[in-house]
């Protein structure tokens, strides 16, 4: 556990820690019994699990005043997960109290930038930031120090952006002001001027950071590109989902290629289904059991999502990893494995190293799993399959996850299907055996 409270220290406001306080802990004083301790957390997605756009989804507070005791404490760890991430986290919070009706502190949000701020190496290099909302804020927030965001480039080159003919300069002019070199490319979020952001983050990464020269064309590694949220859709309050994050990648890569015949690569991808947002909300959760002085282990996650693609596809993939981690403790699940791979070292799973960047940042995890949940009020349809063979049409028409994430139809495959978030909620207690004194 080196290195979790510090760490956690960094990431709790006083706020947050007065909320606590004020929230009381396990054996405070009350003329009620003792709530069980719990040895399972929750991870709640949001858009079409709690809300649609700004409209609360109507199991949503049922499924709350099961989860808070009459003090208007969690009776479970609980943490919300969004790919969300044009705003701060405790904005998110604040919103998700008023929706709910419970008291949300930030340490309970993770926003699909929270985990930006474990990559320390580029805190102090001067980073391009794309997205809407108050992005440099954003980014000053999560630990950047030397920020430039896409308006300031317009600003500074005017003659780049020149799609829109009505905001093209009336006359002659040239680049104004000395913006430092960029360093790193940060995407937040879809921004509102797709062509704007697109042409400038493909200028910077074919110039190496500098708008006053040519594009370099020779086949040379671009500048170090960090991408959140990886949605290719949402649902809102239409009727069907809308374009998201992941549409605007799709259009970014394909420019790149198009213009250099190379892929676009990434330095990291954050948001789900990338493993590293579990474990950063495994931490949390941890965190949580651990200011409420609960002592006994966290050890089963459950992730509650609407989307196959992300949730699903997100807490399967980390299930495999913990999973691989117990088989790693196990020598005979090891020599299992060992066997079932006819000899061959690729079957059993690497030696536990603690060089990961959330193994050296959040400590090692106590969850064991991550069950899947599903529910059927926001972008999932029920009434689609998934098909089984990943070589009939799964990339082009099916599988909406990103480039880079291989589809296996074992991880869209939830181990629960519930009508809504109240109906999951339920489903967990009865599984877990869990019952409020």
């Amino acid at each position: 556990m080196r290195g979790l409270l510090p760490f956690y220290r960094g990431l709790c406001t006083p706020s947050s820690r007065q909320a606590r306080r004020k929230a009381g802990t396990v054996g405070s004083r009350s003329n009620s019994k003792p709530q069980p301790q719990p040895r399972f957390g929750l991870l709640f997605d949001i858009d079409g699990v709690l809300v649609r756009g700004k409209q609360p989804i109507p199991a949503a507070k049922k499924a709350f005043e099961k989860l808070v005791d009459s003090q208007g404490q969690f009776v479970v760890p609980v943490v919300f997960v969004t790919n969300a991430g044009n705003c701060l986290r405790q904005t998110k919070a604040d919103q998700l109290a008023h929706i709910l009706g419970v008291p949300i502190t930030q340490d309970q949000v993770i926003l699909s930038h929270s985990p930006l701020r474990m990559f320390k190496k580029f805190h102090d290099k001067c980073v391009l930031v794309s997205g809407q909302g108050p992005v440099l804020e954003i980014a000053k927030n999560v630990g950047f120090n030397n920020v430039v965001s896409v308006d300031m480039l317009r600003e500074s080159f005017p003659l780049m952006d020149m799609v829109d003919h009505n905001r093209r300069p009336k006359l002659p002019s040239n680049p104004v002001g000395n913006l430092p070199k960029v360093e790193a490319v940060i995407l937040f979020g879809e921004p509102i001027r797709w062509e704007t952001n697109l042409q400038l983050i493909v200028d910077i990464l074919l110039t190496n950071g500098n708008l006053s020269s040519v594009h370099q064309t020779r086949k040379t590694p671009h500048l170090p590109l960090l991408a959140c949220n990886m949605d290719l859709m949402w649902m809102a309050e239409a009727h069907s989902p809308r374009f998201g994050h992941g549409t605007f990648l799709v259009c970014l890569e394909n420019i790149y290629k198009k213009i250099t015949g190379e892929d676009l690569k990434y330095e990291a991808l954050m948001g789900k289904p990338s493993e590293l947002t579990y474990h950063f909300a495994e931490y949390l959760i941890r965190s949580q059991a651990l200011q409420r002085q609960w002592e006994l282990p966290v050890t089963s996650l459950y992730a509650i999502g609407d989307n196959l693609m992300t949730d699903i596809y997100g807490a399967n993939l980390y299930n495999r990893y913990l999973e691989e981690r117990v088989a790693r403790k196990n020598p005979k699940a090891v020599a299992q494995m060992a066997s079932a791979g006819a000899g061959s070292s690729a079957a059993v799973p690497r030696e536990e190293e603690g060089d990961n960047l959330w193994e050296s940042e959040l400590a090692l995890p106590s969850a064991t799993s991550c069950k899947s949940v599903l529910v059927c009020t926001g972008v999932y349809n029920p009434n689609v399959e998934v098909p089984p063979d990943a070589s009939h049409c799964i990339k082009e028409t099916v599988f909406h996850g990103h480039r880079d994430f291989r589809f296996d139809p074992a991880l869209v495959e939830p181990d629960h299907i519930v009508q809504d978030v109240a109906e999951a909620v339920e489903r967990i207690f009865e599984q877990e055996k869990f019952g409020r004194q």
